[in-house]
């Protein structure tokens, strides 16, 4: 999966160019809330070409920001072709250090003869000195080439909440609900355990966990989808900041069973720099490589390449 996108701010217009492969959201645990288009190439060869142009007439830096987005998207396999159009409104205030605050983005998207109101946002918070609650709700399109061309939709919701154990240990719980359009829902949780031996080194020791129960078995193979999933994973994460950038890591190995399924491996890889936040500019980078099951089905597989630079002018 390859993703591309180039932003341009001030009192601004900024374009976003996306190629990616769809799968299931699956951010809660990575980021803090909000999420951006993200691009792919997969075994299944289903991809997403996006272009987005956007003004911002209000932003102090990247992570403080308020605009109006036009997006273009196309969808590809194996001969089959599908455009959808979305009309959105976003924003985002968020602490650089922290990621505490908020982001949202509503929109109306168009494609094959379906219209759905999206959305996408969570609100973090401080509720104590090594304690963090984090709300989310996402909503849109299931990306297979079966469920667009029904028109099947999602809204997933939930909650997180990072807590601290001394100085060196966190613990990430996150519990959700998500309900498709075609009457399936699924429960999910999450766990993560992480391990920072050095406060000065940026380097942690992770063990993760999520699984999901899905209430219907039968959804007329719209989109992969086991009566129960979970996966096992051991992962090791850097993160390290020099003269204001940072840049991050992580690597990890696990296991996921799918219903009743014999075991099979998973594996996800990342790397990414920031500059510095500065109400001038801003460069993000970001690329990996994941493997896992998701909508498309199991054993599946992406790579993608993200990059967004704001310039304001």
């Amino acid at each position: 999966m390859k993703r591309y996108a180039f932003v341009l701010l001030g009192t601004a217009l900024a374009l976003t160019i996306t190629r990616a492969a769809a799968g299931e959201e699956e951010k809660v645990l990575d980021q803090a809330p909000g999420r951006n288009s993200w691009p792919a190439t997969t075994a299944e060869k289903f991809s997403i070409r996006k272009l987005s142009v956007e003004y911002l007439p209000s932003m102090s830096h990247a992570d403080n920001l308020f605009g109006l987005r036009a997006s273009d998207y196309r969808y590809n396999q194996d001969g089959w072709t599908r455009h959808g159009q979305k009309l959105s409104v976003f924003g985002r205030k968020l602490d650089p250090a922290t990621l505490n605050g908020w982001t949202l983005e509503g929109g109306i998207f168009t494609q094959g003869g379906h219209t759905l109101a999206t959305v996408d946002g969570g609100y973090r918070l401080a509720l104590a000195k090594r304690t963090s609650l984090e709300v989310f709700v996402n909503r849109d399109w299931v990306e297979t080439q079966t469920a667009l061309d029904r028109g099947v939709h999602y809204t997933f919701g939930g909650v997180a909440l990072d807590q601290g154990i001394g100085p060196h240990v966190t613990v990430v719980g996150v519990a959700g609900q998500q309900y498709f359009s075609d009457g399936n829902r699924r429960d999910h949780g999450r766990l993560r355990l992480i391990y920072q031996p050095s406060l000065d080194l940026g380097l942690t020791l992770q063990a993760r966990f999520r699984a999901y129960h899905s209430s219907q078995e039968d959804v007329g193979r719209a989109y992969f989808n086991p009566d129960h999933y979970s996966e096992s994973m051991l992962a090791v994460g850097w993160r390290q900041r020099y003269q204001g950038w940072t840049g991050t890591f992580v690597a990890g190995l696990g296991r996921e069973k799918v219903s009743d399924a014999p075991l099979q491996p998973t594996r996800l890889f990342e790397i990414g720099l920031q500059s510095p936040v500065r109400a001038s500019q801003s460069l993000r980078i970001r690329a990996g490589y994941n493997r896992s099951a998701s909508f498309n089905g199991p054993n599946y597989h992406y790579r993608y390449a993200l990059g967004e630079w704001i310039i304001r002018f």
